[in-house]
């Protein structure tokens, strides 16, 4: 397989400058063959100074257009299905069927962002009809909808090769609002990237898009990311990665002169309640389905289960025991990269040392790159005592907690960092729900689950996979389900304004055929 080994901007290539980089088989530690070269700062500049002129036009687009590009992407990338399904296990260590059921969700949400567009009601259009004889002040017409923001930096994440990385949820929904994008490869798969970025301009190029609506920089974040978030030619940030990632972009997105939203996907521990009457009644099959939770992906998924609350008691006791048993047998698996791998090791060692936690299960890997199952016990005493015993652990471990009351309960919960998800496992006999716990997991998390577990994000229209601080770095969003489109877009007023010179959306007549809100009553006229 070979690769051009350099950042593809717009219809062009970026410079072979520097040392090269090359990916690395995270399962054997191999480097990999091809040389990658990171963008130089004339790449940088120039990619987005063609994402700020294809806006212009790009942004004029209609719905129907973005849609066939949308579409035009998947099928691209349905075509050279057989040679990214090779490459992302040989950068990720990833299995061949992950990589298939991950392109399959990534074409998913082209497709799925190309219908949303399509219609054209997602941009909100409101209208209100002037009243030139009221009094004492007369009323203007005034009508209002969404817009595309500008050129979006959108970084590729190291969990998620396709879905969460160059044509992933971030691309598709700033390109369906009207948005060029620069995407920053993740440097642990520069040749998946490439891939996908190819697909993605080759889609362009089919459409007739203005050169620039996508570039592609291969590099770090540090040496790529911060330059292109600082281009004053950026106007927002699609990121999912660490903490310490997603904050730094943030305070230099905050730093320039013309401050812009970053939108980061960073730290989450997602906790599984567990109540008296689901422990008593299903504690088996439980343990069964928390195993394959806390494990599935060998860990690597934001929404894996890092803090399980159960009440104390004997029953507890037996379900950590069944529960330990099977996570002891998964035996965990490869990291998708060293980083990953060096920090779960810190992490896990500083739990192991603190003087109110037990380990239940911890196995050391013999592979460097290796992540194994780590099990933990302690008391929501403890964790309200030292709240760093609910920090993010990214690999196959979880936190076991027992709570002595349902108060306790509801002060853990409260006292959380903001999470992704919250699960409530019950039973009948747990009815009704103490709405004090369902008050609190609600003013911590994006998304609550009854009887299931948080691994596993559906893509459809009413998804929220965001949450409060650290979980995003802005709580009102989602970057999974056509609502991450807002993101990208803002609120533009237009009074009293020409009709010939409005946007479609807001024309009289409505000759799109839209839902619009009409003196606050929504209709289709």
């Amino acid at each position: 397989m070979s690769f051009i080994g350099t950042s593809l901007i717009g219809h062009s290539t970026g410079e072979k400058t520097g040392t090269p980089f090359f990916g690395v088989n995270p399962a054997t530690g191999a480097e990999l063959p091809e040389p990658f070269f990171a963008a130089s700062p004339a790449d940088i500049d120039r990619a987005a100074k063609l994402a700020k002129g294809a806006f212009y036009a790009y942004s004029r687009t209609s719905g129907t257009v973005r849609a066939a590009f949308l579409r035009a992407i998947a099928a691209e990338l349905e075509s050279v299905r057989a040679a990214i399904v090779v490459r992302v296990p040989l950068e990720t260590a990833l299995p061949e069927g992950r990589a298939n059921g991950e392109l399959g969700r990534t074409i998913g949400q082209l497709n799925m962002f190309a219908g949303l567009v399509e219609t054209g009601n997602w941009v909100d259009a409101r209208l209100d009809t002037a009243l030139p004889d009221r009094a004492p002040v007369p009323k203007p017409d005034i009508r209002a909808m969404q817009v595309p923001i500008g050129p979006v930096a959108v970084f590729g994440a190291s969990n998620f090769p396709l879905a969460f990385s160059v044509a992933g949820g971030d691309t598709a929904s700033a390109l369906a609002a009207g948005c060029p994008v620069v995407c920053i490869a993740h440097y642990a798969h520069p040749g998946v990237s490439e891939l996908a970025g190819l697909a993605i301009i080759r889609a362009a190029k089919a459409c007739n898009l203005p050169e620039g609506v996508f570039s592609l920089l291969q590099g770090t974040g540090q040496e790529v990311g911060v330059p292109l978030v600082s281009h004053p030619a950026i106007k927002a940030v699609g990121f999912t990665g660490s903490r310490f990632g997603g904050l730094a972009l943030a305070k230099v997105a905050a730093a320039r002169r013309e401050p812009i939203p970053v939108y980061a996907e960073m730290s989450s521990v997602n906790p599984i309640v567990i109540l008296p009457g689901a422990l008593g009644s299903r504690s088996e099959t439980m343990a069964t389905g928390l195993a394959g939770s806390v494990s599935m992906g060998v860990g690597q998924f934001c929404t894996n289960p890092g803090l399980v609350l159960l009440p104390e008691g004997e029953a507890s006791d037996a379900f950590i025991a069944s529960f330990a048993s099977q996570m002891d047998a998964s035996k965990g698996g490869t990291a998708l990269h060293q980083g990953i791998a060096n920090a779960y090791q810190t992490s896990t060692s500083t739990k192991k040392a603190h003087a109110s936690v037990s380990t239940v299960v911890g196995i050391e890997s013999k592979n460097p790159a290796g992540v194994a199952p780590y099990i933990f016990r302690a008391t929501a005493a403890s964790l309200l005592v030292d709240e760093s015993l609910t920090s993010e652990t990214f690999g196959p471990s979880t936190m076991l907690v027992t709570y002595s009351s349902p108060q306790e309960l509801v002060d853990v919960i409260e006292g959380l960092e903001g999470q992704l998800t919250g699960t409530i496992q019950y039973d009948p006999t747990d009815l009704p729900l103490n709405p004090n716990l369902l008050s609190a997991l609600q003013s911590r998390v994006g998304r609550i689950v009854l009887n299931g577990y948080p691994t596993g994000v559906e893509v459809c229209h009413s998804m929220v996979h965001g949450g409060p601080f650290p979980a995003t770095s802005d709580g009102r969003s989602t970057s999974v389900g056509t609502g991450a489109i807002y993101r990208f877009t803002r609120y533009v007023c237009y009074q009293d304004m020409v009709n010939d010179a409005l946007p479609a959306e807001l024309k009289d007549g409505n000759p799109l055929g839209i839902w619009r809100t009409i003196d606050g009553q929504l209709s289709t006229k």
